[in-house]
C-alpha cells in the first residue's frame, strides 16, 4: 500500500464528505430515471379483465381456481454497476489540487453511492497492464467505502495501461448485463475494438480523466520529466513555444479521435478534468440519456 492506514482514512473521509453534499434527490432522481433495470420479472397473478392480453393467462391458476387469472409483471429495478478503473503509473499525475487518482475515487464515490441509494449492487475491477484488483458486486455503503479506499490504495503503481485486457477480464467475469464506468485517462492504444464489443453487451459510459498540464506545457524552460508507467527520465526545453505548441497539438487530437470514436460508436461519456468540477457534467449526462429514452 503507497500510503499509511491512518492517511488513507482520512483521504476516504474527505472524499465521503465532499461527494454526499453533491447527492441530492435530483441527481438521485435522474440517475433512476435513466439506467433501467435489466428487463421484467414476476410479480404476481390477479383476475383476468376484459382487455387483458390472453397470452398471459396462467393456465394453472386458472385450472385451480376455476376463473381466468393473468400473470403480472414488473420492471426488473435492481442494476449491476461495475466500476473499471484505470491505476496505472499516469494515474499519480495531478498539477492541480487533485491527482487523476483522487479524482477517479471521487467520480466513483459519486457514482457508487447514488448507485447505492437506489438499491443496486456495485463492484470493482482495478487496472493497469494486468488486473490488480477485482471486486464482485454487492450492495450496502460500507461497499462504497472499501471501493474507494482501494482506488486510493492502488496510486503508486509504476505500471503501465491495457484497457483491452481490462475489458477482456470484466466480460468474462460478468456475463449479465451491467452498467460498467470505464474511468481511465485512456493513454493507451488499440482498445477500440474490444470497448466497441462490450459496448454491445452492457451499457459502457466511458469516464475520461486529465489534466490541464497534459495538453499545456509551462513556459518553464528547462525541465526534467519522468514517465511515471516507465520511470524514464527526458529533459525537455520548454522553453521553445515550436515545442509546446507540437505537444498541444498532439495531446488535442488524442483527446478529438478519442471523442470521436465515442460519439461513433454511442458510447455516453463525462470528460473529467482534476481542474474542475464535475457534478454539473454528470447531471448533464444524466439528462442526455433522459433524451434518448
Amino acid at each position: 500500500m503507497s500510503i499509511d492506514t491512518t492517511e488513507l482514512m482520512k483521504q476516504v473521509g474527505k472524499i465521503k464528505i465532499l461527494t454526499a453534499h453533491l447527492i441530492d434527490d435530483r441527481l438521485s432522481g435522474d440517475y433512476h430515471s435513466v439506467f433501467k433495470g435489466q428487463g421484467v420479472e414476476f410479480d404476481e397473478v390477479r383476475p383476468y379483465v376484459p382487455g387483458d392480453d390472453v397470452r398471459s393467462i396462467n393456465w394453472n391458476v386458472t385450472a385451480r381456481t376455476g376463473s381466468p387469472h393473468v400473470k403480472r409483471f414488473s420492471e426488473e429495478r435492481e442494476l449491476t454497476v461495475i466500476f473499471l478503473v484505470d491505476v496505472s503509473g499516469s494515474q499519480i499525475f495531478g498539477s492541480q489540487t487533485r491527482s487523476k487518482s483522487e479524482l477517479a475515487a471521487e467520480i466513483t464515490c459519486l457514482l457508487a453511492m447514488t448507485a447505492i441509494r437506489n438499491q443496486d449492487k456495485i463492484g470493482l475491477i482495478l487496472f493497469s497492464d494486468r488486473i490488480l484488483k477485482s471486486i464482485p458486486p454487492r450492495k450496502g455503503r460500507t461497499a462504497v467505502m472499501r471501493l474507494v479506499r482501494e482506488v486510493l490504495a492502488a496510486d503508486e503503481t509504476r505500471e503501465g495501461t491495457d484497457i483491452t485486457a481490462a475489458l477482456r477480464f470484466l466480460n468474462n467475469v460478468q456475463k449479465r448485463k451491467a452498467v460498467v464506468f470505464l474511468v481511465s485517462d485512456f493513454q493507451d492504444d488499440n482498445f477500440e475494438k474490444e470497448l466497441r464489443m462490450t459496448a454491445r453487451h452492457h451499457d459502457v459510459i466511458a469516464c475520461p480523466v486529465s489534466d490541464p498540464c497534459e495538453t499545456e506545457l509551462p513556459n518553464a524552460g528547462l525541465i526534467e520529466f519522468q514517465d511515471p508507467e516507465s520511470g524514464e527520465l527526458l529533459l525537455v526545453d520548454t522553453g521553445s513555444s515550436s515545442l509546446r505548441d507540437a505537444f498541444r497539438k498532439q495531446a488535442e487530437e488524442a483527446d478529438e479521435q478519442l471523442v470521436r470514436f465515442l460519439k461513433r460508436t454511442g458510447i455516453d461519456f463525462i470528460r473529467l478534468s482534476t481542474a474542475k468540477p464535475y457534478i454539473d457534467d454528470v447531471r448533464a449526462l444524466f439528462r442526455r440519456r433522459a433524451r434518448k429514452h
